[in-house]
């Protein structure tokens, strides 16, 4: 049923909607909103946080370009859906993510094992801040909205990789892809139409909790 509706809405990536059909939505959310799992919506998963709606979260994993072989660093692991749908494409790469919500992680961790995805790399933490000790990398995609975009992310692009993320604020937000162009001394930016995403809890000067 998703395939269908994101090949309607124009995803044409066979790779992503193979990734996006064979990642059990259900498994993702709270146990009363399983019977939800293939509508087009974000829908609560605790903690004030949503998962994306399965159209989003192909968008943006189409946008980012992800390779058997890349190195993904994912900000925002929330339920660990859009983790899941990047560590089938990257099945001989590797998906770096960081969440700053413990509950969040710990049952994320759990989906993945439950899915046999040995491919993933978690960390609790501010995800402004990227992961440089594993950088670079060749995709970034951060799952909430800010701004601007977090100078340490772009530092921590490879050379031809891109950077996806919403930008703005409550009211307004825009998708907006990055990419490190020739020899990585330039960003190209393009624009992929209007989301909606949680703001970004950063100590960065972005979203600060009170």
């Amino acid at each position: 049923m998703v395939v269908r509706q994101l090949a309607g809405r124009g995803v044409r990536d066979q790779r992503v909607l193979a990734a996006m059909r064979w990642v059990p939505r259900e498994w993702f959310l709270p146990p009363h909103l399983s019977g939800d799992a293939y509508r087009d919506a974000p829908l609560p998963i605790g903690n004030g946080q949503t998962i994306s709606q399965p159209y989003v979260v192909a968008l943006m994993t189409e946008r980012l370009h992800t390779r058997r072989r890349s190195r993904i660093l994912e900000i925002g692991t929330g339920s660990g859906y859009q983790t899941a749908v990047l560590a089938y494409l990257a099945n001989a790469g590797k998906v770096y993510t960081i969440e700053r919500l413990p509950d969040l992680l710990v049952e994320a961790e759990e989906r993945f094992r439950r899915l046999g995805l040995s491919n993933v790399e978690t960390r609790l933490g501010d995800g402004a801040c990227g992961w440089p000790e594993e950088a670079p990398f060749d995709g970034i995609i951060v799952a909430a909205a800010a701004p601007r975009v977090p100078e340490p992310l772009t530092n921590q692009l490879a050379p031809g990789g891109r950077l996806v993320i919403p930008i703005g604020d409550l009211a307004s937000q825009e998708l907006v892809i990055l990419e490190r162009a020739g020899n990585g001394d330039r960003l190209v930016q393009q624009q992929a139409g209007g989301v909606r995403f949680v703001p970004l809890i950063s100590r960065l000067a972005f979203t600060e909790e009170p």
